[in-house]
């Protein structure tokens, strides 16, 4: 004998029957099988109303049966997280797949999580790979990098190849095309140290600042070759820079002309970077050279008659005469009376200069015969330009030297690098003979 409740659980059966087309409404269970009603006899039924429905009008959405794969009936408790309540149904077929609509949204959350975590974990994978031998390599030595002007990616990457070697100038440009690093407004030279990584380099070379260079100017006898020095120095040629120490203008700012334009090149170390115009390489030695001649300076070049060009002119004259700090003094002296005096100067350095040949040792009568402004046995006062850069040494030296009667001068038959001075002719004539008889002993010609 059925309870209500038996009776209820078999017209819903009936029910799901009609619909899936499997089951006659004259048979007890979906597959022929006795259901067990024991959990139905034993416990009470509640016939409290839910949803405003009969005691004994039980719905699918309060509670469904679910066979388990013992082909036994259980009861499925109502989950309030999902928004219908899934039942899975034999057919002929198999299985009735859940659709969407029938996956708990916990589940659906889950899943989400879980795919956006692996996702996340693939990209820091990919990254470790990528920028992990990125990270470990260093530069293997230090070199200074320079970027031409309007430079591309390529012309980087060979200059780092050059430098650094192809391995390391690749990992560099993987991270420059990672940051889209636009090396054509980078002009000028870097200074990569040893043991820097990849990344420090590329960010060096992208936004880093410049590595100065030291220019050194000691000793320069003429204008193309320290123009040319100069210039392999720099990121322009030498004729730009002999062009730009032609411009009568930019000479004027520091009263000098094209002839006297080596003086603004006195004897010092100056910083500046690669990419310098000739312009910005003038203005540096220039604003050195208007320090040098200050005030006091100025004052005492007056004091002798001379202004700074002058100055400039004599004290190259000085130093290739000796390089005796001690005895400029009294060389810049001599010439200086002289040329007080109207003397020519008929200092041997200016024929040298004049013949454009530095390996004479013995100026003969047939060298005093050039024709040159420069040649000062032929005409009297300083020549129309330096022979040579000079020092601030050898400035204060002719500025401070103290006065005297000396207008001849022969240098020391010891070979000493010294001088004999004489105030007359027939005192320097002495000296000469000396000094020509130990050439000869010597085999000077």
């Amino acid at each position: 004998m059925s309870s209500p409740a038996d009776d209820t659980v078999n017209k819903d059966l009936n029910v799901n029957s009609e619909n899936t087309g499997n089951v006659n409404s004259d048979t007890p269970s979906v597959d022929s099988q006795p259901v067990d009603t024991t959990s139905a006899e034993t416990q009470p039924v509640d016939s409290t109303p839910v949803n405003n429905q009969p005691a004994n009008a039980i719905s699918a959405d309060s509670e469904s049966l679910i066979r388990d794969s013992d082909n036994t009936v259980a009861p499925n408790s109502y989950d309030e997280n999902q928004s219908t309540v899934s039942e899975v149904v034999n057919n002929e077929n198999g299985n009735i797949p859940l659709n969407d609509n029938n996956i708990p949204k916990g589940k659906k959350r889950h899943t989400a999580l879980w795919v956006t975590l692996v996702a996340v974990v693939a990209i820091i994978a990919a990254g470790v790979i990528f920028t992990l031998p990125i990270l470990l390599s260093k530069s293997p030595k230090e070199a200074v990098i320079k970027i031409p002007k309007d430079a591309t990616s390529q012309n980087v990457a060979d200059t780092l190849t050059k430098y650094l070697g192809k391995p390391f100038a690749d990992k560099v440009m993987r991270m420059a095309s990672l940051r889209n690093s636009d090396f054509s407004k980078r002009h000028g030279a870097y200074l990569i140290e040893e043991g820097l990584s990849p990344m420090r380099v590329e960010r060096k070379l992208a936004h880093g600042a410049q590595h100065p260079l030291t220019l050194t100017i000691n000793g320069f006898r003429t204008l193309p070759t320290l123009t040319q020095r100069v210039a392999r120095r720099f990121d322009f040629t030498s004729d730009s820079l002999k062009a730009a120490l032609t411009d009568k203008a930019t000479l004027s700012n520091y009263g000098l002309t094209p002839n006297q334009a080596i003086a603004l090149f006195i004897d010092d170390s100056y910083e500046l970077y690669w990419s310098a115009s000739p312009e910005q390489v003038i203005s540096k030695l220039g604003d050195n050279y208007n320090k040098v001649w200050n005030k006091e300076r100025r004052a005492k070049a007056a004091a002798l008659g001379l202004s700074p060009a002058q100055v400039m002119i004599l004290c190259s004259i000085v130093d290739e005469e000796s390089n005796k700090l001690d005895e400029k003094g009294k060389i810049g002296r001599l010439y200086i009376n002289r040329i007080k005096t109207g003397m020519p100067l008929q200092a041997d350095p200016t024929i040298r200069y004049a013949l454009n040949d530095f390996t004479i040792r013995r100026v003969k009568g047939n060298h005093l015969k050039v024709t040159s402004p420069y040649n000062t046995y032929l005409n009297n006062g300083l020549p129309p330009g330096p022979i040579r850069t000079t020092s601030v040494a050898t400035i204060d030296a002719v500025l401070n030297s103290e006065p005297s009667s000396h207008l001849y001068m022969c240098a020391k038959e010891d070979f000493s690098g010294y001088h004999n001075f004489a105030s007359t002719y027939p005192e320097h004539l002495a000296n000469a003979r000396r000094y020509q008889k130990a050439l000869d002993a010597r085999g000077i010609k």
